[in-house]
């Protein structure tokens, strides 16, 4: 009795251990701000299916998740652009870019008195963040919004202070519509700004814009939407003025060629249905973990990602991946 008693006692702890080892399960993820309200979903949803999982994210902006995934400090990165050569090259693990969701970059504003849905070329906007349009009632942004009483309040830049992303899409976009941009500022994840004050994340641009007067800045969809932000339509490259939601956002991505490693941009794209500052996001996930644990437990959500994660999307103004794209990420995600 007290020796049965006494393996029932040893069977009960050795569970309690095996469960506790379970339960420590830990992923620490950093990087870009852009998908940090689905990735915040995805991780709790994932959790409450896989209880023994807890999955941390810093949001500290594209360029420092692609610097902590290449150093080895976290077990998996996220970035709005993707990896260079030269990065991955540097990489102390080989790196495999996952394709997540769609998103947009939106030109959101803070007019006194406007409340309408101003209208911007791709001029005007290369213009206002050079530091060449200066006043919101400029002869430019009149003439093609003659409908709207603008003031001549002074317009305030707003761009990331730190690597970002988001300034990646958006500086991206910049360089392929105005020579001047890119001849004079580029695109990278960082930049040096004409002109402007900087806020940090996708949260500090949107609180700069709502406080200040005659604010412009660049943010994600949601970021807009969430603080009820304006913003405006952009002319894409058909001439056609597009004001971002889900649908318009997917057509960027129609007739684009993506290629097997997934690093592509869709920026200005040629489709007359498209808005034009859209954008594919990745996360960074090492080829090999350190930790054989670690490393399914990441290939499980991935591989629930792609089935249950993707139907959450549009409900936080993302925009999924296309069909045949999800199928191409669901035998990459096996292969890891």
């Amino acid at each position: 009795m007290i020796r049965g008693l006494k393996w029932t006692l040893v069977t009960a702890i050795l569970a309690l251990l095996v469960g506790s080892a379970v339960a420590q399960t830990s992923l620490t993820g950093a990087g870009a701000t852009f998908p940090y309200p689905i990735y915040s979903k995805w991780f709790s949803e994932f959790k409450k299916v896989h209880p023994d999982v807890e999955i941390n994210y810093q949001s500290i902006g594209s360029g420092g998740g692609i610097r902590q995934v290449m150093a080895g400090t976290v077990d998996f990165g996220a970035s709005d652009v993707g990896m260079t050569d030269d990065q991955l090259k540097q990489s102390k693990v080989p790196i495999q870019l996952i394709p997540t969701v769609m998103g947009s970059v939106v030109p959101a504003y803070n007019i006194p008195g406007v409340k309408d849905d101003l209208k911007f070329t791709p001029d005007i906007l290369a213009n206002i963040f050079l530091g060449k349009i200066t006043t919101w009632n400029d002869p430019a942004i009149q003439k093609i919004n003659p409908d709207v009483k603008l003031p001549g309040q002074t317009i305030n830049v707003v761009h990331r202070s730190d690597g970002s992303g988001t300034t990646g899409v958006f500086t991206d976009y910049l360089s392929k519509v105005s020579p001047d941009w890119k001849s004079s500022v580029g695109s990278s994840t960082s930049v040096k700004w004409p002109v402007g004050i900087g806020g940090k994340g996708n949260e500090g641009v949107a609180g700069t814009i709502r406080a200040v007067d005659g604010a412009i800045g660049y943010v994600e969809l949601i970021y807009a939407l969430q603080n009820k932000i304006t913003f405006g339509s952009v002319k894409n490259s058909s001439g056609v003025f597009q004001k971002a939601n889900l649908e318009n956002t997917s057509a960027a991505a129609n007739g684009v060629k993506i290629p097997a490693d997934y690093r592509v941009s869709i920026t200005n794209s040629p489709n007359k249905d498209a808005y034009p500052i859209a954008t594919f996001t990745w996360l960074l996930i090492p080829k090999k973990s350190a930790d054989q644990n670690k490393g399914k437990v990441l290939k499980d959500f991935l591989a629930w990602m792609i089935d249950d994660g993707e139907k959450m999307v549009q409900q936080l103004y993302y925009s999924p991946l296309p069909d045949d794209l999800q199928a191409r990420v669901k035998k990459t995600v096996s292969s890891l």
